[in-house]
């Protein structure tokens, strides 16, 4: 993500396991694993994380597609449209970070992070 933001410039927020809520319920060796990235610069907003799922790292898993969404009906739309014919991998649900936040791949191996600030 430094890379990204050296390119693209803007501001780089970064949490890691070992600073969230969830860092007791995981192993040690991921407590300097990123959690939560976060680059914004006007209307760009990338965010990443060093959390894949269990299969590890492989090509597809890499890049996810985020929707900030304008209001809680309309992340519940987004999910499951895009879900239909794909898998829920994480049910839309409050998150501690104070969101509505689920995540899916859609029946194209595209992985979509929808999100609604509910604050």
């Amino acid at each position: 993500m430094i890379f990204y933001q050296d390119c693209l410039g803007g501001e780089l927020t970064l949490q890691t396991i070992g600073e969230s809520p969830i860092a007791a319920k995981l192993p040690n060796y991921l407590e300097q694993s990123i959690l939560h990235a976060v680059l914004a610069k006007d209307n760009l907003v990338i965010m990443a994380t060093d959390m894949v799922e269990e299969v590890g790292l492989i090509k597809g898993n890499a890049i996810s597609m985020m929707l900030n969404c304008n209001s809680e009906e309309e992340a519940h739309q987004f999910y499951n449209k895009l879900a239909q014919g794909g898998k829920a991998v994480h049910p839309l649900q409050e998150t501690f970070w104070g969101a509505i936040f689920g995540d899916l791949t859609d029946r194209y191996g595209n992985n979509w992070l929808i999100n609604y600030d509910n604050q």
